[in-house]
């Protein structure tokens, strides 16, 4: 089973891992990520570590190399706040047929001052990169917003890039 965005990945962790009270997975690498997760205790046992490892292995992309750390790691390993994005994103991320069309049509229709395209893909170091082209000025509230929805979007194990014209 092809797993794709943060927040699809995450729900499955929880719903294979109940017990775990804490789940974060953020792209660490190209084709690499790192759970984080804890359980009610705040802990995370050897042997959650492992069935997560486990978990990975069998519901994860298999290009995906995975680490499997304590929730309190993502402060220091610099891990961004999850954002408050609209329902559209988020039911747009658990969407297990997401692709470029898809991720496009979205973040174009949130967006009336420009329009975003696919600009090319680096397979070396794993960034899609994408170009708005816009009739005025792009604000950073809009620049924030896009980047919030595109890490909720983009595949897990893939970085990306915003260039706007």
């Amino acid at each position: 089973m092809d797993v794709g965005t943060r927040l699809l990945s995450e729900a499955l962790i929880k719903k294979h891992h109940p017990h775990l009270r804490y789940v974060r997975i953020h792209t660490s690498g190209k084709n690499a990520v790192v759970i984080y997760a804890w359980n009610e205790n705040l802990e995370l046992p050897e042997a959650d570590r492992l069935a997560l490892r486990r978990f990975a292995a069998g519901y994860l992309p298999p290009y995906l190399c995975c680490q499997v750390k304590p929730y309190s790691m993502v402060r220091e390993d610099g891990v961004p706040s999850e954002p408050e994005v609209p329902d559209s994103v988020r039911e747009a991320a658990m969407n297990r047929n997401l692709d470029q069309r898809a991720i496009l049509t979205l973040i174009n229709g949130m967006f009336t001052g420009g329009e975003m395209s696919f600009d090319h893909y680096d397979g070396g170091t794993g960034t899609i990169y994408f170009r708005v082209r816009s009739g005025g000025k792009v604000t950073d509230v809009e620049r924030e917003l896009i980047r919030q929805y595109l890490y909720e979007v983009v595949p897990i194990g893939s970085y990306y890039e915003v260039a706007y014209s």
